[in-house]
């Protein structure tokens, strides 16, 4: 084990997470006088709200992932290290990440924890099997490859039943991530795979919306999900409300409607976006300050200033905080980080954490895209949808992307795809598919995953990491 330090005296600031709670809070420290440690678990700053057009082509990795280093390249005051975060001690103010079998402590004076969130299985985790969530670069690819791939083996179906099979699209979940899959599993079918195949018609695909409540982007009011509703109904997308899923297999998923009786729809490719939970560390840190709790979605209730309780030198944001009136989305996480970022220069000049004013949040709004030049978006108690709409997700997106080349690039991606019929990212390969599957076999057994660690290079150690146990004797469609 390291103990990571620092050679001077200068008030160290330990942030969790690249996210953009993350990422914000770093890049608002710029100028003060700290030294700050960034560790995330992945080596690149995500932007999530762009993932499902990784998943269907339209964009790659490098446009929505900047490598973390590189962005932080000129910030002097701050370091990376890539680990999992799986110990807070805030008695002592340590954080200990690991890397293969190498443990780090760092310690801090302030604490950002942004750790976000994952996909949420309510309880069904083995579902993910089959029907991989939205959360993550891999799992963008290897939803990428599973459509792609289903189109593949469609071709050569040697039956109607198995074709049709293969032609279902399944997404669980209509709120802004499953609206938009949907929208553009949909378009590619249609547009961009169109004439490309002999056997079979991309046309031909059924794409089905699954939501367990009674309305399609229930946040943003009955208006707006009425009238993305009614355009993804022209696209040709199944939407199926008040159908609550059941079970989920390598063929298909059960469905329980509001009377109570379960059906089941045959489809290869699923994918989940019904709901998420806090990252683990929620729960760790709840457990080590006397007095505070988390929710139901294991997000920690904070104190009005973001702390936890009895640890004022802990601010917590971002997916992981749970404050009323507050969602999870990009704005909550970059809101609360500079907050926090705010009170910790306050600090250095003498504030106490009495003086500090509580945390206010403000909605910009909410936006999701529907298709090609059809978005819908709320700001206040304006709501407009259509054209106008979309150019102003356009826009919102490309400010918040990190990197001018990262914008001209998406720039130009989209042209291509909204403009013309092809998308520039359709490379696809099995291993996307399977090597989650195989990386889970693997940490399932601690030999093997001591063996695998040794051979990349890490010390020996202690590799006590948990790991789910999929059932991997299943068929993986």
């Amino acid at each position: 084990m390291s103990t990571q330090s620092v050679g001077n005296q200068r008030h160290r600031v330990v942030v969790i997470g690249s996210g953009f709670g993350g990422l914000f809070g770093t890049r608002h420290l710029r100028k003060a006088d700290v030294d700050i440690t960034l560790i995330s678990k992945t080596s690149t700053h995500l932007f999530q709200p762009l993932l499902y057009q990784v998943a269907t082509g339209i964009l790659s990795t490098g446009e929505i992932a900047p490598a973390t280093r590189l962005v932080l390249r000129k910030q002097k005051n701050a370091q990376v290290l890539l680990g999992d975060v799986h110990d807070i001690d805030l008695v002592n103010n340590t954080v200990t990440s690991r890397l293969l079998n190498r443990d780090t402590v760092t310690p801090f004076d302030s604490l950002i924890v942004a750790t976000g969130a994952q996909q949420s299985y309510f309880g069904n985790d083995h579902f993910a099997t089959f029907a991989p969530g939205m959360k993550t670069i891999d799992d963008a690819l290897e939803l990428r490859a599973r459509i792609l791939g289903s189109f593949e083996q469609a071709e050569l179906a040697t039956t109607q039943a198995e074709r049709d099979r293969l032609m279902t699209f399944i997404v669980v979940g209509a709120g802004p991530t499953g609206v938009e899959l949907a929208g553009q599993i949909a378009e590619l079918a249609d547009r961009t795979l169109d004439g490309t195949f002999r056997t079979i018609d991309p046309r031909d695909a059924r794409v089905i919306l699954l939501e367990g409540a009674g309305a399609v982007l229930g946040p943003m009011g009955p208006k707006l999900g009425a009238k993305a509703a009614k355009r993804l109904e022209k696209m040709g997308v199944e939407i199926q409300l008040n159908a609550m899923v059941t079970d989920v297999d390598a063929h298909g998923v059960v469905v329980k409607d509001a009377d109570g009786s379960t059906r089941r729809i045959e489809a290869t490719c699923k994918v989940w976006s019904a709901g998420v939970q806090a990252s683990p560390l929620g729960k760790m840190i709840a457990e080590r300050s006397d007095g505070t709790e988390v929710d139901r979605a294991g997000r920690v209730i904070v104190e009005p200033d973001l702390t936890v309780k009895g640890h004022p030198n802990v601010f917590v944001v971002g997916d992981l905080m749970s404050v009323p009136g507050v969602p999870g989305q990009a704005q909550g996480a970059i809101q609360g980080s500079t907050y926090a970022a705010k009170a910790i220069k306050a600090g250095l000049k003498g504030q106490t954490p009495e003086q500090r004013a509580p945390f206010k949040y403000f909605n910009k709004g909410s936006m999701a895209t529907i298709s090609r030049f059809d978005a819908v978006c709320q700001i206040g108690k304006i709501e407009f949808s259509g054209f106008l709409a979309w150019l102003a997700w356009l826009a919102l997106h490309l400010y918040y992307l990190v990197g001018y080349r990262s914008r001209i690039v998406t720039v130009i991606g989209w042209f291509v795809s909204f403009l013309g019929r092809n998308r520039g990212q359709m490379a696809a390969t099995e291993q996307w598919v399977f090597a989650r599957l195989a990386i889970e076999e693997v940490q399932s057994d601690q030999a093997d995953a001591d063996e695998l660690a040794a051979a990349l290079g890490a010390p020996p150690g202690n590799n006590s990491k948990p790991a789910r146990v999929r059932e991997q004797q299943r068929e993986v469609g």
